[in-house]
């Protein structure tokens, strides 16, 4: 088990490294190795590419794949269900919601009064308020709701309305607007600079370290409520935290980063059947570092091309798809 953790940390060492090296553009080893000792370049492209986006968006790759493979687990676990992501709640909706209503309806801008956002700050501002909206209600229907399955079903319903709101809004949109929303939803790692990075990794950390203080409660669920209630466990209390903990990296991933489909559903298959545990104490670590293998891997593949960059959502279900696809049929 030692091994494959260390193999897992150097993968994510070795890729960090790789997609800071490779990108559409080539840039001599070099150049890069001089660029990141010295903090610039006498190239200023290069000293951009290297410094204000290969870097950035390494390390956002790696914070998100982290934070989506978490909140993944950690639905799956709580709901028992395998099939369980951060879509299922419909948190991502709701930060789909709040874009299409920027996009779609405003034209990227809001305008109150005397203040006015516009761009990426409007785009980001609504994803995190349209995801933080259905976390409320997510939270409020835990304190009614008692039973998971429920639960469950109201965030699907609640994905089913938002995802309706949005095929209006299509409809009554211009072209234009429709373009934007769509690549926006294609999802990309590039999209957080070095001065945003500090707010986005604080974020994403918090929501980590909130999943790793519930390691213990979720052990005793895996054995069933009843056995947890028996050990000392607060379900009520556990659930609000997990809801909130999934919520807060769902909603900012998907704020920043767009929709990455497959990553939080797959990853923690990938890490059950490396260690073939489901004990969180090492389950929960290793699926961080899986995440963060695979969104450098697919953030890697994106940048190959040259003079491109592939969207992310066309690589995430190479590597997710036949994941799920053998537990269904493990599990006929």
């Amino acid at each position: 088990m030692k091994v494959r953790v260390s193999l897992l940390v150097l993968g994510v060492v070795a890729l960090f490294i790789l997609n800071i090296f490779f990108g559409s553009v080539h840039i001599d080893a070099t150049d890069v190795v001089k660029t990141l000792l010295q903090g610039s370049s006498s190239n200023d492209a290069f000293s951009y590419i290297i410094l204000g986006s290969r870097l950035p968006t390494a390390l956002t790759a790696m914070l998100a794949g982290a934070g989506l493979a978490t909140a993944g687990l950690l639905l799956q676990t709580s709901f028992h269900n395998p099939l369980a992501g951060p879509s299922i709640l419909g948190i991502s909706s709701g930060a789909n919601l709040g874009v299409a209503i920027v996009m779609l309806s405003f034209g990227g801008t809001i305008t109150a009064g005397l203040y006015s956002w516009s761009g990426y700050l409007a785009i980001v501002g609504a994803a995190f308020l349209g995801s933080l909206l259905i976390m409320g209600l997510l939270l409020l229907f835990s304190s009614l709701l008692k039973n998971n399955l429920m639960l469950l079903i109201t965030g699907i319903m609640m994905g089913y309305i938002t995802s309706s709101v949005i095929s209006l809004l299509n409809f009554l949109a211009s072209v234009e607007n429709i373009q934007s929303f769509l690549i926006w939803g294609m999802g990309n790692f590039n999209s957080v600079s070095m001065q945003q990075m500090p707010i986005f990794a604080t974020l994403c950390v918090m929501g980590l370290v909130l999943a790793l203080l519930l390691i213990k409660p979720l052990n005793a669920i895996l054995l069933g409520e009843h056995y947890a209630v028996n050990l000392g466990v607060n379900i009520q209390h556990t659930r609000n935290l997990l809801l909130l903990a999934t919520g807060l990296l769902t909603a900012v991933i998907t704020a920043y980063c767009g929709p990455v489909a497959f990553l939080g559903l797959a990853t923690p298959h990938v890490a059950f059947l490396l260690l073939g545990t489901s004990n969180h104490r090492v389950l929960l670590p290793v699926t961080m570092l899986t995440g963060a293998v695979l969104a450098l891997l697919c953030n890697l593949l994106c940048t190959l091309p040259p003079t491109t960059v592939i969207p992310l959502n066309a690589t995430t279900p190479i590597m997710g798809a036949p994941v799920i696809l053998y537990i269904i049929l493990r599990r006929k």
